[in-house]
């Protein structure tokens, strides 16, 4: 009887479980048995397993095989056991030495020609076997790199099966045939999900747009700046050809590059979906998503048959979500924001599992002021009933609108801006080099908390810790007074305003700051200049 297991790694939205694969071999009738909670496309593995080893030279053993996938009771899915599956195989043959096996951890599809193709989700499997204490995997040749990203794991790349087995057993390393100039790669095709990325509307590794290219638009361009430096969710209301699109999508230009474990949380969830770009293994900078309004609630928030995958909140994840004409979308859709936007995260709950996403976004509407775009426009009428107009903005709920700092009206571009008259205009550059010292100022103050930017900060610690100016908050307190200002508007309104002061290099907020940021929040004109120059 031979015996003898190795180890891959169980994809679970997107964090992984260890799993130990175990190949026992007893005389007998030659079958194949595969246990373990597998799903239909791991099932078929056993006539992939087969192919490979056959046409990789290794001969398969005739007797009765039960390979089984401990912990059983985890549900096991995708292509990404193959590799373990082959050679916990081999080791039970006494091909390979199974005390080889025991430490290493296997992911990788394999072809009918022993060849290793890749799958999706290769760096948080890295990710889990290094927290699980594993240091040595070995990973289709193509994911070598995003799997290097994991510090304190050592990365064998192979590209057949032939040559993992002939680095097991210390034989000569085959050469394989390489690919002819010109042809394309199959093996790509194994690091991308079909649909999943222009489905979402995810901009990775492109050229950000410059906001220099925007016209006009100076109270606009402030909020764009406001929300990148301090994490402020943003709505943008105007008529159609207003240029909300065109600001929204230079807003990732504008915040700072993702910190190295900020890098590893966003390449994770791309990695999982399919969505990395070709020769990307590392997302550095913020990603931006854009889904249609169309959109239905698993698309947005993840889900899917069995295990679900993750939504556009996750795949925005320290990054942007756009939701152009945001009063089109559904309206359970919209609400289903409402947790993310607090916790940071999605707790999605299916037959199949429940699963923590992470989602961690900074959240931009734009919205026309009514179904036909032409409501309080001097030049064109509107012809929508007062009822329908009514109807169109509380399609956005109030609970949804409470949760959003930044509420700006993008006037229609007058002609002497348009053809060129500020030709001066700020480049995406110059911002950004504001908001990063904006950061940094906050990440100075709040070095010893575990909040990173102002809109995290808890409410009672900016009334206590963190205190606005003498007399600052006379005009808040008025607006609570009269019912326009909730208490959560508050708090949101002084995140605000330590953000404008940390722009100007303020030490705290005082009136003018405080003025400024329930400008921003209600759109009620406070006295506040609201341009590209700071109270």
């Amino acid at each position: 009887m031979g015996f003898a297991r190795t180890c891959s790694v169980a994809l679970v939205g997107v964090e992984g479980v260890v799993v130990e694969v175990q190949a026992d071999l007893e005389p007998g009738v030659a079958a194949f048995t595969l246990v373990g909670l597998p799903d239909k496309s791991l099932v078929e593995s056993k006539d992939r397993v087969r192919a490979a080893v056959v046409n990789s030279g290794a001969e398969w053993p005739q007797k009765k095989l039960t390979v089984g996938l401990s912990p059983a009771a985890v549900p096991k899915s995708g292509s990404g056991f193959d590799l373990a599956v082959a050679c916990a195989v081999l080791a039970a043959s006494e091909r390979l030495d199974p005390r080889e096996l025991a430490d290493l951890v296997l992911i990788g599809e394999l072809g009918l020609d022993g060849r290793v193709r890749p799958v999706p989700g290769v760096l948080p499997a890295v990710l889990a076997a290094a927290d699980a204490g594993y240091r040595q995997v070995v990973v289709p040749e193509r994911t070598a790199a995003e799997a290097s990203l994991v510090p304190g794991v050592s990365v064998l790349g192979i590209h057949s099966l032939r040559q993992l087995i002939a680095v097991l057993t210390d034989e000569p390393v085959p050469e394989e045939e390489p690919l002819q100039e010109g042809r394309p790669d199959p093996m790509l095709a194994g690091l991308s999900v079909p649909g999943a990325g222009l489905g979402t509307g995810v901009l990775l590794g492109e050229r950000q747009p410059d906001l220099a290219e925007v016209a006009g638009q100076a109270k606009a361009r402030m909020a764009l700046e406001v929300a990148a430096a301090g994490r402020h969710h943003l709505l943008l209301q105007g008529p159609p050809g207003a240029g909300k699109t065109m600001l929204a999508e230079r807003l990732p230009g504008l915040l700072p590059p993702l910190t190295p474990q900020e890098s590893l949380e966003v390449t994770a969830v791309h990695s999982v979906a399919g969505t990395l770009p070709v020769g990307q293994p590392l997302v550095d900078k913020a990603p931006y998503c854009a889904p249609h309004h169309s959109a239905s609630m698993p698309s947005l928030v993840g889900g899917g048959s069995g295990l679900p995958r993750p939504g556009a909140v996750s795949l925005a994840h320290r990054g942007v979500l756009f939701m152009d004409e945001a009063p089109e979308f559904s309206g359970r859709v919209l609400d289903a924001l409402r947790q993310p936007l607090e916790s940071g995260h999605v707790i999605v709950a299916r037959s199949g599992g429940v699963l923590r996403l992470p989602a961690r976004f900074l959240l931009v509407l734009a919205a026309n002021p009514c179904p036909c775009g032409r409501h309080g426009m001097l030049a064109e009428g509107c012809d929508c009933a007062p009822q329908a107009v009514r109807r169109y903005r509380a399609r956005l709920s109030g609970p949804l609108m409470d949760r959003v700092d930044l509420r700006v009206t993008v006037e229609p571009v007058a002609r002497s801006e348009l053809m060129g008259a500020e030709a001066g205009a700020e480049t995406t550059a110059e911002v950004a080099e504001r908001v990063r010292g904006a950061r940094e100022r906050a990440a100075a103050r709040l070095a010893d908390t575990p909040w990173a930017t102002n809109s995290e900060v808890p409410g009672h610690e900016l009334r206590t810790r963190w205190r606005a100016g003498p007399g600052a908050l006379v005009e808040a307190e008025r607006d609570m007074e009269r019912g326009l200002l909730t208490a959560r508007g508050l708090d949101r309104v002084l995140r605000v305003a330590w953000t404008v002061a940390d722009l100007a290099g303020h030490d705290r907020p005082g009136a003018a700051e405080v003025n400024c940021a329930l400008e921003l929040r209600t759109g009620v004109h406070r006295g506040t200049v609201l341009t590209g120059e700071h109270p």
